[in-house]
């Protein structure tokens, strides 16, 4: 069944781990009657977490879409995970949606991932609401958690549901644009009541700010509002929508998902106010790269964007895609201009979980999957017309902040191995996989300790292959730090016949940090042929690779061609290449040669509790310090870290603060390694080439 652009809704579900997420689009589904009962995470069986390694860790690993039909419309949901090291999943959400709902665990307010994932919305403006789950837990506070959200934000949140007592003594919801209660039930559905009489004072004073607020979404609602001193639930619902679709409000709701409560409240609020998708720009690139305007439209020929790729056991290859302009249908032709090859989605559908329903049609701003397709992958543009010249960008993720290095027991489990690990980064593009040409080896990279191992751990149960680890090589690089004066070096061999003959004067010198290298010719005269120049270079490059201290490639290297003298007959570019290896080696004798170190740039999320372990942690791991964003109950570090001192940090910091830090990091410059740590790096190296040799 196809749905028009205006009927849809396409909200993704985010908040910290454990807050409840996926139970709440259990209910969502339960009271939309798409299934029969609502299961519960323990049990295995909800319809978002399917996978075995989700059933079996008891969270949300992918993110997982179901349409939910609701009072004529057609909501979108994506559950996302709440753990960092499944972020990239969550990322895919953003991307194909135009609001969010933030879940937040009515005990514990503001958590670092809450933080963390806010920052993103930001970054993105994206509208957004917030649901108050477990009211019925000890320690739940409303009040308590709705100033912790304004003090951590600095947002205007605006109360549309309010408890009805809280922990044991939770009753339900009352529901402040319709004045009416939303009272728990036997039957495990929402019974509508009248507010009882001792409750009108307390849902009075929330009313007035909702009413406040909601004037503030249009002027003759200011006007209205001065003049009558209220407004209706017609006219609140159109300030509201005005407010959140502009990002200026945050409208909050609250409940127990786990008992369907608030549920209704919040189904309605997203039917009748969530922005809609038609005349929502989307992030577009014109032929030169530059950023052009590009609405959600129903007009115009079919262009799509790919957000998500899976690869399942049994319906194979799945593309998830969102549609922008025209209506995609199975007989239409997409073209992929970034490998320019075009094809027939053959079959399109809609998706509930890990059910597949087969529809005729997706219209602009829906989201569906086409199956089996050999054109689209993760970031794929796919346009209905080779002649629009445009490219949706790419889905920008975080740098991974863990990275081990990998091989298997032998040839045909490393062919196995490498077979698994290139289709789960097809899938996964936050996890990555490369060989190391310097340090020699086979590297796997991702957002943590639990994502990498997880991955692993599939791989080794599915593949029936043995897989060892162990902490990756660090990527030093090194430079000189004076001027070598004249350096030449004679390349000679005679052997009967056409002998090999080549002589070049060098000077070098550094150059400024990050340039990587300056090549002049000076040689005046023509004593070198210009025919050799090019193999003069080449011999350089190739001995900045080789390194001169630990085998690490050189940088920031200015390299002046002062002389040099050829043979008519003996003479070569090989034989120069020679000459100019030579040459920089002997250079290099006199340079002053360092390594130099990668520093990264360090963000760690805290409670206040664990601040001074974590400076203490990182004055051991010469780290400097940048400064520290007080967010109420948590702290945000700043630092710059070697990054030999962080190889294992995801662990480390676990271990400090009882699994609740978090962090993110990403390269900043390289810095020189002087002393002991040098010399350890230096001698490990020497100690590894002469095991090579023997």
């Amino acid at each position: 069944m196809s749905v028009v652009s205006t009927d849809l809704r396409n909200v993704a579900i985010v908040g910290h781990n454990d807050t409840g997420k996926t139970t709440l689009l259990e209910q969502m589904l339960f009271y939309a009657n798409v299934i029969s009962r609502a299961e519960t995470v323990e049990s295995g069986k909800t319809t978002s977490d399917f996978t075995e390694e989700e059933i079996a860790h008891k969270i949300s690993i992918h993110a997982s879409l179901a349409s939910i039909p609701w009072e004529g419309k057609t909501l979108n949901i994506l559950d996302t995970p709440g753990t960092a090291g499944f972020i990239g999943e969550t990322i895919c959400g953003f991307r194909s949606c135009e609001s969010a709902i933030m879940v937040v665990d009515a005990r514990d307010g503001a958590q670092i991932e809450t933080i963390k994932l806010w920052r993103h919305l930001d970054a993105r403006n994206k509208p957004r609401a917030v649901f108050l789950n477990k009211m019925d837990r000890d320690r739940a506070d409303y009040i308590k958690t709705l100033e912790n959200l304004k003090e951590t934000f600095k947002a205007t949140f605006v109360p549309v549901a309010i408890p009805i007592g809280e922990g044991k003594d939770y009753k339900g919801i009352i529901n402040l644009i319709e004045n009416k209660a939303y009272l728990l039930s036997d039957n495990g559905k929402e019974v509508i009541a009248d507010i009882p009489e001792e409750l009108k004072a307390y849902e009075d004073k929330f009313r007035l700010e909702l009413i406040e607020n909601a004037a503030e979404g249009a002027d003759e609602l200011i006007e209205k509002y001065f003049e009558a001193g209220t407004l209706d639930s017609d006219e609140i619902r159109r300030g509201l929508r005005e407010g959140l679709d502009q990002n200026r409000v945050i409208p909050v709701f609250c409940g127990s998902a786990s008992l369907g409560s608030g549920i209704i409240t919040l189904l309605n609020f997203i039917r009748y106010n969530f922005p809609k998708p038609l005349g929502k720009l989307e992030s577009v690139v014109d032929e030169k790269g530059n950023g052009i305007p590009y609405c959600i439209k129903e007009e115009g020929p079919v262009s799509a964007v790919v957000f998500k790729t899976t690869l399942d056991q049994f319906s194979g290859k799945l593309s998830f895609l969102k549609v922008v302009t025209g209506t995609l249908t199975p007989d239409c032709d997409l073209y992929n201009p970034e490998i320019g090859k075009k094809e027939r989605p053959g079959k399109l559908f809609r998706v509930i979980g890990k059910k597949l329903i087969e529809t005729d049609s997706l219209a602009a701003g829906d989201i569906g999957v086409m199956a089996k397709s050999n054109i689209a992958q993760t970031n794929s543009t796919l346009l209905g017309n080779a002649d629009m010249k445009i490219r949706f960008k790419h889905l920008a993720f975080p740098n991974p902040i863990y990275m081990l290095a990998i091989n298997a027991e032998d040839k045909k489990s490393e062919v196995k191995m490498n077979e698994a690990l290139h289709k789960i980064a097809e899938e996964d593009l936050t996890f990555r996989t490369k060989f190391n040409e310097e340090t020699k080896e086979s590297t796997v990279s991702g957002m943590g300790e639990l994502h990498i191992n997880m991955i692993l751990d599939k791989i080794r149960d599915k593949q029936k292959i043995v897989i060892h680890t162990k902490l990756p090589r660090v990527a030093y690089r090194e430079t000189i730090t004076k001027k070598s004066g004249l350096s030449e070096y004679s390349h000679k061999k005679q052997s009967g016949g056409h002998g090999q003959y080549a002589k070049v004067l060098i000077e070098i010198a550094p150059i400024q940090r990050g340039e990587y290298y300056l090549f002049t010719n000076a040689i005046k005269g023509g004593s070198v042929s210009k025919g050799y120049i090019p193999g003069i270079e080449k011999g350089l490059h190739e001995q900045m690779e080789e390194g001169f201290l630990a085998g690490y490639p050189m940088v920031d290297i200015g390299i002046t061609l002062i002389d040099g003298k050829e043979h008519p007959v003996d003479s070569s570019e090989m034989a120069f290449k020679l000459a100019a290896k030579g040459a920089l080696k002997a250079a290099l004798e006199k340079s002053g040669v360092v390594l130099l170190e990668p520093i990264e740039k360090l963000g760690v999320y805290i409670e206040n509790e664990f601040l001074g372990d974590i400076l203490s942690d990182l004055s051991t791991k010469r780290g400097k310090v940048l400064g520290q964003e007080d967010m109420g109950h948590l702290q945000l570090v700043k630092a710059l870290v070697p990054q030999s001192e962080l190889l294992n940090y995801a662990i480390d910091l676990k271990s400090m603060t009882s699994g609740t830090g978090s962090f993110d990091m990403e390269f900043d410059h390289y810095e020189p390694l002087n002393g002991k740590l040098a010399d350890e790096v230096i001698k490990h190296y020497h100690e590894t080439m002469k095991e090579v040799e023997e």
